[in-house]
């Protein structure tokens, strides 16, 4: 969830003169680097506090090893510049599960080391989170959230999809994610056409077009990053939103007049991956072990209300707080899984489904 941030906004950038505008920036706040280091993006706002909270202080304490962090967003045609370059200034990246494909292809991400994970750690973490050149680092979800003000637990409210298209019945003002990323309300939108939740892969582009088409007059803003969407809660702004659950329930927790509903909800989740070509590889390898011990991931969801990857976190998560996190297991029977390996094939216009996403987005939403 950029919760967020605007961490998985533009990932599929290509544009080489903005990325080496932006890679010079954090290269510039970079210090000279030595062997007691790594640099590790946490990302910003109240999701990058509690990464330092809950993994990098503990780290430091731990091991010795000095954590530079780094709060902007690093894209992935920055770290295409990097690895071409060779000039590798941050070491630990957060990616969305719809760009790990290319990471891949491009040969842009190192191999994770998993012989240096405990057993019984590796154990809670589930395949779907394991890759060999990435590791979750938590769990989200899309979920759509209400205004009590607006619709209070009296009144009738949609909880589905099809519901939540359905303006004459369920009046009010919406909010959704844009698609300018490739990723969008796709899976949402076919939902509430009438596709069942098995049915949804591969995504027909053109009926989730369509079904965009209904629900547009009704949208007052396609918001883009975390901070967007908890800013347009936290004031009020919208009665009924598509929105990332972590964002919502930390507004819940202040008091605000916020709910999520949790049936149909997205469930994904974010990729920790280490630069190829990282000159601190070895401490990388060790901040992402560490990083996904249970014990870190239940202090992380303390902070912030992203699930663990590490589903053993859950025996030390106190009941209250863990029904607020997207991976715990009484609500798989009512999440749709996002598909990372569809959004990541390669058709024959050589672009990813994500990137196809992107470019349909562009010219529907002029």
């Amino acid at each position: 969830m950029s919760f967020r941030l605007n961490r998985r906004r533009f990932m599929q950038s290509t544009s080489s003169a903005l990325a080496f505008g932006a890679l010079s920036s954090v290269a510039g706040r970079a210090s000279a680097q030595s062997p007691g280091e790594v640099r590790v993006m946490v990302g910003g706002g109240d999701w990058g506090k509690a990464n330092i909270e809950a993994y990098v202080k503990p780290f430091e304490a731990e091991t010795g090893i000095k954590v530079q962090t780094i709060t902007d967003d690093i894209l992935l045609a920055q770290m295409e510049l990097m690895a071409q370059t060779k000039n590798v200034t941050v070491d630990i990246v957060v990616i969305g599960i719809g760009d790990i494909g290319a990471a891949v292809r491009k040969d842009l991400v190192e191999q994770i080391d998993y012989s240096i994970y405990n057993k019984g750690e590796l154990d809670g973490i589930s395949d779907a989170f394991k890759h060999p050149y990435a590791v979750a680092s938590s769990v989200y979800s899309f979920n759509m959230v209400y205004n009590t003000k607006t619709y209070p637990p009296s009144k009738p409210r949609p909880t589905s999809w099809s519901e939540f298209w359905d303006a004459e019945k369920f009046p009010g003002l919406r909010v959704m994610r844009s698609g300018e990323s490739g990723e969008g309300p796709w899976e949402e939108a076919l939902l509430a056409d009438g596709v069942p939740a098995d049915k949804l892969y591969p995504l027909d582009i053109d009926r989730v077009f369509a079904s965009l088409d209904k629900i547009k007059p009704h949208v007052r803003k396609w918001w883009a990053t975390g901070s967007e969407i908890q800013q347009i809660l936290h004031d009020g702004a919208a009665d009924l939103a598509h929105s990332f659950d972590g964002r919502a329930q930390l507004l819940i927790d202040q008091g605000a007049p916020v709910e999520i509903n949790r049936n149909q909800a997205k469930l994904t989740f974010d990729y920790w991956v280490i630069s190829k070509g990282s000159p601190n590889a070895k401490n990388a390898q060790k901040f992402l072990e560490f990083a996904t011990r249970a014990n870190n991931q239940a202090n992380f969801s303390k902070l912030f209300s992203l699930g663990p990857s590490n589903l053993n976190a859950f025996k030390l998560i106190p009941d209250n707080i863990a029904r607020k996190l997207a991976s715990h297991p009484d609500y798989k029977a009512n999440s749709i899984p996002r598909n990372a390996q569809w959004y990541s094939e390669i058709g024959a216009d050589g672009l990813t489904n994500q990137q196809r996403f992107a470019e349909r987005w562009k010219e529907w939403s002029l």
